[in-house]
C-alpha cells in the first residue's frame, strides 16, 4: 500500500461526512501520476473509542484513579456495564446499519441516560414529524454526549466531536500554551490517535505527509501527529495547511512550531503539495517551492516562486473518497436545528460550484484573500461529470456545494444539466439572497433536487447591510426566501449582531424583522453569530473606516486572524447573545411568534421601531416583473395529451384544442382556441430541457407570430397558460 504522500485529516471535523480537502488534494494528485493515501483520523479515533474495547479501556483507567467526580460522572461510572454493553450496537445504528434498535432507543429504557437527557428539547415538536429513526439518533447522540462529559472530566478536558482542543487553538497569538500541552503526557485520546498513525504510516511508508487542518479545534491533534511522526521517522517531510493555515498563519514567525512540520502551505494547495512533492524527491530547489513557510538559516521563512502558477478549477481533477471508510461514518443529531443537522446527519459528497466568491466585498470577509479574492466557476457540464463520477465511487447522491456563496447563473446551467441527464441527486449549498432567485429559477433549482440554502441576512438592517455591503436589502430577502419556501427549498439564514456601530435600537429592529420571516413562514431555519473581526477583513484592515479600534497593534508570532477590537459608539453587544438565541428557539418551534421583544432580555430593550407589517408588505411588492425578450424559456414537464373538442353556442360551432397535463402530484386541463393549442404542444417539445437547443422568450413570440396567431402578450401572459409554472413552464 506504499504511496508518495500520505494525506491526514486529524481529528476532530465531522463524524457523518468525510472533510473534503484531502479528497480535493487525492483527486489533483491523481492526474499528476502521484500516488496518495488518504485518513480521517477523526472517525477512525471515534470508532477505536467508542466501541466494547475502547470503552472498557476507558473505565478501567478511570477506576484507577483516585478522584472525585461530579453528581453525573459518578452516575456515568455506576453505569459503565450498560454503555459497555450498549456502545456496539449504537454505533452500528447511527451507521445505519442496525436501523430496527430505534424502535428500542425510542421508548426510554435501553440507554443508559446522564446529564445531557435533562436538556432534551421537546421531542415531540422535533420529532413528531419525523419518525422513531430521527428521533433515536437524537437520542443516541445525547448518550455520546454523555460519555464525551466523561472522558472531559476524567481523562482529556479539550476533547470534543468536532473541536478538540479547540480552545488551544483559537486566537493562540503565541505559540507557548500549544506548546507546553504538546510537551505533556499523552492523554487517552492521544494514545488512541497514535496507535492508528502508526499503523497508517508502517502501511503506507509515506515520503511526505500532508497534514489538512481545516480548523482550530484540528490543530492540536495535527500537532501531536506531527511530532510523533519526526520522533519515529525522521526522514519522513511534514506539510500543514488548510484553513486554519489560510486564516491564522500568514505571519507566523515562532520556529518552534517547525519543530512539529516542516513546511506550512498556503491558500490553494494543489501547485504547492506537487513542488513539494517534487521538492522531497529532490527535484526541486528549496527556493521552488510556493506559497510556503520553512525554516532557512534558523529563521521562518516564506518561499513563493512566482514562475509557478496556480491551476484552472477544470485541470484539478475530481475529489476521489476512496481509502476513506465510507460505511463507518455516523449520522448524529446532536441539535434539532433543521439546517444544523444537515451538517450532521446523512452522508454528503462535497463539491465546489465556483473558487472564491463571485460578489466578494462584504466589508466582514476575509475578502483579501485569494480563496476568496479569485473567483472562478467551472463550467456546468464538467460539475455534471464529476458529480456522476462521485456517485459511481462513494455510492451517494446527496452533495453539499460548499461555495462561499453559489453563483446564481451557474446554479441555473447546473440544474438545467442535472435534469437533461435525468440524475436523481439532493443537494444544499450557500447562496447570497440576491433577487436573481425569482420564482421560476426556484422551481428550476428545486425540480434538479436542491433541498436546502442557507445564505447570510447578517444584520437585519438596511442602514447595516449597506456598511457591510452586501448589495442586498430586507425586503428583497424576504422575497427572494418567499420564493425558495414556496418551491418547497428550505431557508436557513446566518444571523449577526454585534456589527461596528450597532446600537441597542438596531439590534432589537433586526429581531423584530426576524420575528415576522418566521412567521409569514418565508425562513424555516436560522442561527446568530457574534461579529468577529479578522485581520484580512476590510474591518479589520482599516478598522477607522468604521469607526471602530483595535485594541492592540501587536502582531503576535502564532495565529493572527482574530482581532479584538473596541466599539464605542454601539451597544453592549454581548448582552443580547442569550436573548437572541432564545428567541430564535421559540420561533424555530413556531412559538412565542407574536410576544413582545422585550420577553427574551432580562435589561429594559428599546421598543422596535419597524411596522408590524413590514414583511408582510414587501411580500406583496411587484415580484412578477415581466420577463426580458433575452430570458430562457425552458418545458420541465411532460408532452400534454392534445384533444380537438367541437364547442356549440347559440346554434354556432368552433373548434379548441384542450390539453392535459400531467405531473407526479396532480393533473390539470386547459382549453385555448385549435390553433393556439397545436402550436403550444409543438411549442412544449421544442422548449423541452432535453433538447440541447434553447430558446428564449424572443423565440417564442416569434414563432408563436410566424403561425399566424394574434396577441402573444394576451395568449402568453394570461390564464391559462401563466399557470403552467405549476408543471413546469418557466421564464429564466
Amino acid at each position: 500500500m506504499g504511496a508518495s504522500v500520505f494525506l491526514i485529516t486529524p481529528p476532530f471535523t465531522q463524524l457523518n461526512t468525510p472533510y473534503p480537502a484531502t479528497a480535493y488534494l487525492k483527486g489533483f494528485l491523481n492526474t499528476k501520476g502521484i500516488t496518495s493515501f488518504q485518513s480521517d483520523l477523526g472517525i477512525e479515533v471515534t470508532l477505536a473509542l467508542f466501541c466494547k474495547q475502547g470503552l472498557q479501556e476507558l473505565f478501567n483507567l478511570i477506576n484507577s484513579q483516585a478522584a472525585a467526580h461530579s453528581d453525573n460522572i459518578t452516575r456515568i461510572i455506576a453505569l459503565q456495564e450498560d454503555y459497555i454493553e450498549t456502545i456496539d450496537d449504537v454505533i452500528l445504528f447511527l451507521q445505519g446499519k442496525n436501523p430496527t434498535l430505534a424502535h428500542r432507543i425510542c421508548k426510554r429504557d435501553f440507554l443508559p441516560e446522564a446529564s445531557r437527557f435533562a436538556q432534551l428539547e421537546d421531542l415531540d415538536w422535533a420529532f413528531g414529524s419525523m419518525g422513531t429513526q430521527d428521533k433515536a439518533k437524537h437520542l443516541a447522540t445525547m448518550y455520546l454526549e454523555d460519555l464525551s462529559d466523561l472522558i472531559m472530566e476524567c481523562v482529556d478536558e479539550h476533547f470534543g466531536f468536532s473541536r478538540y482542543a479547540e480552545k488551544l487553538g483559537r486566537s493562540a497569538n503565541s505559540f507557548d500554551e500549544l506548546y507546553a500541552a504538546l510537551q505533556a503526557d499523552y492523554t487517552f485520546i492521544d494514545r488512541k490517535l497514535i496507535d492508528i498513525l502508526e499503523k497508517h504510516m508502517a502501511a503506507v511508508q509515506p515520503k511526505l505527509v500532508a497534514i489538512s487542518v481545516p480548523f482550530p479545534g484540528n490543530l492540536y491533534a495535527s500537532l501531536r501527529c506531527g511530532q510523533w511522526i519526526k520522533a519515529n521517522y525522521p526522514d519522513v517531510k511534514i506539510a500543514m495547511g488548510g484553513g486554519f493555515a489560510n486564516t491564522e498563519l500568514r505571519s507566523v514567525s515562532d520556529p518552534r512550531v517547525f519543530e512539529f512540520y516542516d513546511f506550512i502551505a498556503l491558500d490553494d494547495g494543489e501547485a504547492p503539495l506537487e513542488n513539494l512533492v517534487a521538492h522531497v524527491e529532490g527535484r526541486k530547489a528549496l527556493n521552488e517551492l510556493k506559497r510556503t513557510f520553512t525554516i532557512v538559516d534558523d529563521k521562518v521563512t516564506y518561499l513563493n516562486d512566482k514562475a509557478c502558477g496556480d491551476y484552472k478549477q477544470s485541470q484539478v481533477g475530481t475529489p476521489d473518497y476512496s481509502d476513506f471508510l465510507l460505511d463507518s461514518y455516523i449520522s448524529a443529531i446532536e441539535v434539532v436545528n433543521p439546517m444544523h443537522r444537515m451538517w450532521s446527519d446523512g452522508r454528503w459528497n462535497k463539491l465546489t460550484m465556483a473558487h472564491g466568491c463571485y460578489w466578494g466585498k462584504c466589508t466582514f470577509c476575509d475578502i483579501s484573500l485569494d480563496y476568496i479574492r479569485l473567483y472562478e466557476p467551472i463550467a456546468a457540464q464538467l460539475l455534471c461529470d464529476r458529480m456522476e463520477e462521485i456517485i459511481a465511487q462513494t455510492g451517494q447522491n446527496g452533495f453539499h456545494f460548499v461555495d462561499e456563496a453559489a453563483p446564481p447563473a451557474l446554479m441555473r446551467a447546473l440544474a438545467l444539466e442535472i435534469l437533461k441527464r435525468r440524475l436523481n441527486v439532493s443537494w444544499w449549498t450557500n447562496v447570497r439572497f440576491e433577487k436573481s432567485f425569482t420564482r421560476d429559477l426556484c422551481l428550476l433549482l428545486k425540480a434538479s433536487g436542491c433541498i436546502a440554502v442557507s445564505g447570510g441576512l447578517e444584520v437585519a438592517s438596511d442602514r447595516l447591510l449597506a456598511l457591510i455591503q452586501k448589495g442586498i436589502t430586507v425586503a428583497q430577502v424576504a422575497q427572494v426566501n418567499r420564493n425558495f419556501t414556496e418551491a418547497g427549498i428550505m431557508v436557513h439564514a446566518y444571523l449577526m449582531y454585534g456589527f461596528p456601530t450597532q446600537t441597542a435600537q438596531e439590534t432589537i429592529d433586526s429581531l423584530e424583522m426576524v420575528r415576522q420571516m418566521f412567521k409569514t413562514g418565508i425562513l424555516q431555519s436560522a442561527f446568530w453569530h457574534q461579529f468577529t473581526m479578522t485581520a484580512h477583513s476590510p474591518v479589520g484592515q482599516h478598522p477607522e473606516m468604521f469607526s471602530v479600534r483595535k485594541e492592540s497593534e501587536e502582531i503576535g508570532t502564532f495565529a493572527n486572524n482574530d482581532i479584538v477590537h473596541i466599539d464605542e459608539t454601539g451597544a453592549e453587544h454581548e448582552l443580547f447573545a442569550y436573548g437572541l438565541k432564545k428567541s430564535l428557539l421559540n420561533y424555530m418551534h413556531g412559538i412565542c411568534l407574536d410576544d413582545p421583544l422585550q420577553k427574551w432580555f432580562e435589561f429594559k430593550v428599546p421598543k422596535t421601531k419597524i411596522p408590524p407589517d413590514y414583511i408582510e408588505k414587501a411580500l406583496l411588492e411587484d415580484q412578477y416583473a415581466p420577463a426580458k425578450p433575452t430570458a430562457k424559456i425552458v418545458w420541465l414537464g411532460k408532452t400534454p395529451g392534445v384533444q380537438t373538442i367541437t364547442k356549440t353556442k347559440k346554434g354556432s360551432s368552433w373548434e379548441v384544442s384542450s390539453l392535459t397535463f400531467q405531473n407526479r402530484k396532480e393533473k390539470a386541463n386547459i382549453s385555448v382556441s385549435k390553433e393556439e393549442g397545436i402550436w403550444l404542444a409543438d411549442m412544449l417539445e421544442k422548449l423541452s430541457v432535453r433538447n440541447q437547443k434553447t430558446y428564449t422568450l424572443k423565440d417564442v413570440m416569434d414563432s408563436y407570430t410566424a403561425a399566424g396567431l394574434e396577441d402573444f402578450e394576451l395568449f402568453w401572459d394570461n390564464k391559462p397558460v401563466n399557470s403552467l409554472y405549476k408543471f413546469g413552464l418557466l421564464k429564466l
